[in-house]
């Protein structure tokens, strides 16, 4: 099917998409999963039927497709059918798989400190620690401006980030100082930009940060030159960050959480399923039944009165 004959069917949609302020990247991930749904159909996907929608859904379940990507392309179709084109009945055919619940890759600090010692440069570096030392997501850390590091109070501030959320996180000492030998080394094409509107980390583009697949690629040349042979990601960092505090036993669970920047307690807990300090901590069942015998307390209700 030609770009032409669904040109104005997109147009509305991105329209819709704007109207709603959905983020750059989600819009992107919507319009791939309609094109993928119009490729199926070889036509546009206004003249869907709900037979159209089951035989994608299983089309998508029997070329083997991930159920996470599954559930991603079926919310960019629900927004269209739901959202644009008005068909309710269409969407109420669309349904979601539960997702495996897999706890996070996390790095030990053995190998945490060999990923920063090996990084390759000072600006690798100093994005790495960013995205370990203050649990930032890789879209945080290339998006950080001058303006966001608050040295009066020791916080950076995270803007606008996942669900248009802003938050503090700490800046650590070592943290400061990276950045101070940072910013005397930094170069960018940005000399008639206020100080503070300036990205620290500017891109190969006039005016636009770095960009998060630059940095991803600075991750794994660390983990290849560090030697780490887990299957990471540039994630990694953030879940690394959480659980290493968590296995500190010095911040609540609370207090990560915020720095995180989770809505809900839980998204914070699955950390400690992978905190291997706090569960190695924890005495068995086993272990118990090889004390020596203790005779219970007797409850004071039961002991005589004067």
């Amino acid at each position: 099917m030609s770009i032409d004959a669904i040109s104005p069917l997109r147009r509305r949609m991105i329209e819709d998409m704007n109207a709603r302020k959905l983020c750059a990247g989600t819009q992107r991930g919507h319009i791939r999963s309609c094109e993928r749904f119009a490729t199926f159909l070889k036509r546009s996907p206004n003249t869907a039927t709900a037979d159209d929608i089951r035989r994608f859904q299983l089309h998508l379940a029997e070329t083997g497709v991930s159920i996470c990507n599954r559930n991603r392309i079926m919310t960019g179709v629900r927004f269209l059918l739901r959202v644009t084109l008005r068909r309710l009945d269409l969407a109420a055919e669309i349904y979601h798989l539960r997702e495996p619940q897999k706890i996070p890759q996390v790095m030990s600090l053995d190998e945490m400190k060999r990923l920063l010692a090996v990084a390759s440069s000072l600006k690798a570096r100093v994005l790495l620690s960013l995205g370990y030392g203050c649990g930032l997501r890789a879209g945080e850390v290339v998006r950080l401006k001058v303006k966001h590091i608050d040295r009066a109070q020791n916080i950076i501030r995270i803007e606008q980030s996942k669900g248009r959320k802003d938050r503090n996180v700490m800046l650590s000492p070592a943290m400061l100082a990276l950045l101070c030998q940072w910013w005397k080394a930094r170069r960018g094409f940005d000399a008639t930009t206020p100080v503070q509107e300036r990205w620290l980390f500017p891109g190969r583009k006039p005016g636009k940060p770095m960009t998060t697949r630059q940095l991803s690629r600075l991750f794994h040349e660390a983990t290849d030159a560090a030697g780490i042979k887990k299957s990471v990601t540039l994630h990694a960092l953030r879940h690394s960050f959480a659980t290493h505090l968590l296995e500190e036993g010095k911040t609540d669970i609370r207090a990560i959480q915020a720095l995180l920047g989770h809505d809900k307690l839980d998204s914070t807990a699955r950390y400690t399923r992978v905190a291997t300090g706090m569960i190695a901590k924890i005495e068995s069942p086993l272990d118990m039944l090889s004390r020596p015998n203790r005779k219970p307390k007797r409850s004071r209700k039961h002991q005589p009165t004067a």
